[in-house]
C-alpha cells in the first residue's frame, strides 16, 4: 500500500483532524444581472429592480402566512400586504435612493419615517400599527440580503483557496473536521475564528491534487496536510487534553503568586458561542460585532441586532459585556457595502461608521436598548484620534433622545476604544472622553512591524518587544482608568510576563484559551517574574 503524502503548510490553528474531503468550488464572477446584489447601487436602475424583488418576496411570504390564520391574524397580514402593494412607499425610497442613497438605508429610512408618523398618532389603534410597520420593514430587509451560503457535510475537511468568516460561522464544528486552504493567512479573521472555535487549519498549502470525499488530514500542530493512499484513513493522535480543573474562582476573578488580583474574560465571534458562555466564570471582554452582522441589510436591521446583544447580555447575567461595533472595511468587508457611492476603499472601523453615519446610528439604537438588560460597555473600533470618540458620542446622545421620544426603554452604556493604532497608544491621555481602553495587539503589531496582514505571526515575536514597551507607556498615559487586553497575544502564555510587567490587569481571550492563562497566571508575580519554586 503507497504511504500517504504529507504536504508542507502553515499551521493557523492547532489540533489534528480527519475526514472526506470537500472542495469549495471557486467562486466565478457573475454577470451584473446574475449578482444577487446586483442594483443595490443608487444611480441604476436595478437598485429599484432589487427593492421590487424583495418586496414581491415578502408579499409571498406573508400570504403563505395568511393560509388558515385566523380571522384577527389575517387582518394584520392584509394591511402588511396593502403597505407593501401601496406604490408611494417604493416611491419615496426611490426617491432616498436618487439622492445617493443605498437601496437598504433608503428603505429602513423610509418605513421609520413611517413608524414615527405611527407612533405620534392620537388614536390607539393608529399607533399600534407602528409594529406591523416594523415587522415589514424587517421582512423586506431579509429579502434584500439574499439566500445563505450553502453549507458543506459535517466532519468534512474544507479545502479551498479562501473561506469566508461567514461560511465558518454558518458552519457546525461539534462533529469535527478541519480546514486546509491553497493560500490563505495564518492571522486572517477565518484563523481567528478557528483558533478560537479550536478547528484544526493550515494555510499556503498550494493547490492540492485531491477529490471530493477522500480521506484527508489536518495537522495543525506541524503544519501539514496528510493524503491519505487506498481510502485509508490513519488514526490520528488523542487530542490534546484541556488541563483539569478551571484555577478562575466563581466570581471570575484569580490571583497571582503575590496574591494580585487579575481578571480574565472571554472573547466572543460567532453568536453560536453565546449559549456557552457561564456567567460563574467569565464575562465577555470583547464581542466582535461584525461577525454577527454580515450585509447591509443586517446593518440596517435594528431589530436583529438588538435580539443579539439581549441574548448576550442576558445569558451574561451580572458579568459585564463589552461589544464592539462593527470594525468593517479593508480586509473585513461587508456584503453590499462594495455598491455605496463615495465610499473610500481605505476606510475601516469608526473612520467608516462616521462616514456613513445610517450604518452607526442603526446599530447605536440597538445597543442602547440592549444596555437595559446588563452590564454593558460599548467599544469603538480602529480611534485614531479623540475627535472620533466624541463624534461618536454625539451619535449615541442624539439617538438616545429619538428613543426617548419614543417611550423605548434604552440605557446610555459607558464608551471605551480599541488601542490598536501606534499614534493613538502614544497619545492616549488625550482621549479624555473614552470611558475605558482595550488594547488590540494584532493591529498593533501590525502596524508597528509595517508587516502585511499575512506576516503578522511571522513577525509576532520580533516585534513583541516593541508592542510591550508601547503598551507598558500607553498604560501609565491611561491615567487609572481601565485598561485591558483582547488581542491573540493576551491568549499566549509566552507573552503573559511581559503584559503584567506592563500593567495589565485585566486579559480577554479565546474560551479554549483561558485554562492555559489561568493557569500560568498563578505561577507567575503580578510584576512579570516567576513565581518561588516554579
Amino acid at each position: 500500500m503507497a504511504e500517504p503524502l504529507r504536504l508542507k503548510a502553515k499551521s493557523a490553528s492547532p489540533g489534528i483532524a480527519s475526514g472526506p474531503a470537500f472542495l469549495a468550488e471557486e467562486p466565478k464572477a457573475p454577470s451584473a444581472a446574475e449578482r444577487p446584489d446586483a442594483g443595490l447601487a443608487p444611480q441604476t436602475a436595478g437598485g429599484f429592480g432589487a427593492l421590487e424583488k424583495a418586496i414581491d418576496i415578502s408579499i409571498g411570504e406573508l400570504e403563505r402566512l395568511a393560509e388558515g390564520a385566523d380571522a384577527e391574524s389575517r387582518d394584520i397580514i392584509d394591511f402588511q400586504i396593502e403597505v407593501l402593494r401601496d406604490p408611494t412607499i417604493a416611491e419615496a425610497t426611490g426617491a432616498r435612493m436618487e439622492k445617493d442613497q443605498n437601496v437598504v438605508f433608503a428603505w429602513v429610512a423610509t418605513l421609520d419615517a413611517y413608524v414615527s408618523e405611527l407612533e405620534a398618532a392620537d388614536e390607539e389603534q393608529m399607533r399600534a400599527r407602528a409594529v406591523d410597520i416594523l415587522d415589514i420593514k424587517n421582512r423586506v430587509l431579509g429579502a434584500l440580503a439574499g439566500t445563505p451560503m450553502t453549507d458543506f457535510p459535517s466532519g468534512s475537511i474544507f479545502i479551498g483557496k479562501d473561506m469566508e468568516p461567514s461560511r465558518f460561522l454558518a458552519h457546525d464544528w461539534s462533529k469535527g473536521g478541519g480546514i486546509a486552504l491553497f493560500a490563505g493567512s495564518t492571522a486572517g479573521h477565518v484563523a481567528m475564528l478557528a483558533r478560537a472555535k479550536s478547528v484544526p487549519m493550515v494555510v499556503a498549502t498550494g493547490r492540492l491534487s485531491v477529490a471530493d470525499g477522500d480521506p484527508v488530514s489536518v495537522d495543525g500542530d506541524a503544519g501539514a496536510v496528510i493524503l491519505q493512499a487506498g481510502g485509508m484513513l490513519t488514526p490520528p493522535p488523542a487530542p490534546t487534553q484541556v488541563p483539569a480543573g478551571d484555577t478562575q474562582s466563581v466570581s471570575g476573578e484569580l490571583r497571582t503568586a503575590d496574591s494580585v488580583p487579575i481578571l480574565i474574560s472571554i472573547n466572543i465571534n460567532d453568536p453560536a458561542e453565546i449559549d456557552a458562555l457561564d456567567p460563574a466564570t467569565a464575562g465577555v471582554g470583547l464581542m466582535r460585532s461584525e461577525f454577527s452582522v454580515t450585509s447591509l441589510a443586517d446593518a440596517a436591521n435594528e431589530e436583529r441586532q438588538l435580539a443579539i446583544y439581549r441574548r448576550v447580555l442576558q445569558q451574561a447575567g451580572e458579568k459585564p459585556v463589552i461589544i464592539r461595533m462593527l470594525d468593517i472595511g479593508g480586509d473585513k468587508p461587508l456584503t453590499g457595502l462594495e455598491d455605496m457611492p463615495a465610499l473610500d476603499p481605505g476606510l475601516r472601523g469608526i473612520r467608516l461608521l462616521l462616514a456613513r453615519p445610517e450604518i452607526a446610528r442603526v446599530q447605536a439604537r440597538a445597543l442602547l436598548r440592549a444596555a437595559v438588560y446588563g452590564r454593558l460597555s460599548v467599544m469603538l473600533p480602529m480611534v485614531t484620534f479623540p475627535d472620533e470618540i466624541d463624534r461618536m458620542r454625539e451619535i449615541f446622545r442624539e439617538e438616545a433622545e429619538r428613543l426617548g421620544r419614543r417611550s423605548l426603554p434604552h440605557r446610555m452604556p459607558p464608551i471605551g476604544m480599541m488601542v490598536e493604532v501606534p499614534s493613538a497608544a502614544l497619545m492616549l491621555d488625550t482621549f479624555g472622553s473614552a470611558a475605558f481602553f482595550s488594547f488590540g495587539t494584532n493591529d498593533l503589531t501590525q502596524y508597528l512591524a509595517a508587516s502585511t496582514r499575512d506576516d503578522i505571526n511571522a513577525d509576532a515575536g520580533k516585534a513583541a518587544p516593541a508592542v510591550l514597551r508601547l503598551i507598558a507607556q500607553a498604560v501609565k498615559l491611561a491615567a487609572g482608568k481601565p485598561v485591558s487586553i483582547c488581542g491573540d497575544m493576551a491568549g499566549d502564555p509566552r507573552y503573559l510576563s511581559g503584559l503584567l510587567a506592563a500593567g495589565l490587569r485585566h486579559f480577554s481571550v479565546a474560551p479554549a484559551r483561558r485554562p492555559a492563562i489561568s493557569s500560568a497566571i498563578i505561577g507567575l508575580n503580578a510584576d512579570g517574574t516567576k513565581a518561588a519554586g516554579e
